[in-house]
């Protein structure tokens, strides 16, 4: 397969679509050159795909995440800061939103999805998801599940789910509770008066 970084039978990532292998390296003439292309089979759904090897980079093909880059992301979902949680939603800031995410999505950055992941679930924690907010939210996590259990071999589906949205059902067990405190607290500082 000559100089690439990537091997035959190798599971990589393609930017917005998930895990593909490396089917085959194909021969094609084209416009008088011979030119080399990597034959990508996706593992969730049934499509093929052919790129060019020297273009393989420049779509953002990439090698699956390690176990510590795993780690970190899981991390940084964990973490909550003021600034994370987003508090106007309007179609506006949607689009504007949009925009930004889609970049993300596009660069295949398993910490660029996972921070559309996140965000979107704060977003979640204080309003119901749009439509568009919604099906974009299916398809990040769908594509962190697909890579993380690429990475993780012996993870089923449903338990990197779980791990996946459990800071954030327990930030929102918090935000419950802090509700519920200055709902009981509220009358104590009446009956001071």
């Amino acid at each position: 397969m000559g100089d690439s970084m990537f091997l035959l039978n190798e599971k990589v990532i393609y930017p917005g679509y998930g895990v593909a292998t490396i089917n085959r390296l194909v021969d094609r003439l084209m416009l008088g050159k011979k030119t080399n292309f990597f034959e990508l089979k996706f593992d969730s759904k049934e499509m093929t795909v052919l790129i060019p090897e020297d273009r393989l980079e420049s779509i953002g093909v990439r090698k699956l995440s390690t176990l510590q880059e795993l780690t970190y992301m899981f991390d940084q979902l964990g973490k909550f800061e003021k600034k994370d949680i987003i508090t106007e939603h309007n179609a506006s800031t949607w689009n504007k939103r949009n925009k930004e995410y889609q970049s993300k999505l596009r660069s295949g950055q398993l910490i660029e999805i996972s921070s559309i992941y996140k965000e979107l679930q704060l977003i979640a924690l204080d309003k119901e998801l749009s439509f568009g907010e919604r099906n974009l939210f299916n398809q990040i996590e769908f594509l962190l599940i697909e890579e993380i259990t690429a990475v993780k071999k012996s993870e089923a589906t449903e338990d990197v789910r779980l791990k996946l949205r459990h800071p954030f059902e327990t930030m929102e067990k918090k935000l419950a509770s802090n509700m519920m405190l200055k709902k009981h607290a509220l009358p104590k500082l009446e009956e001071l008066r």
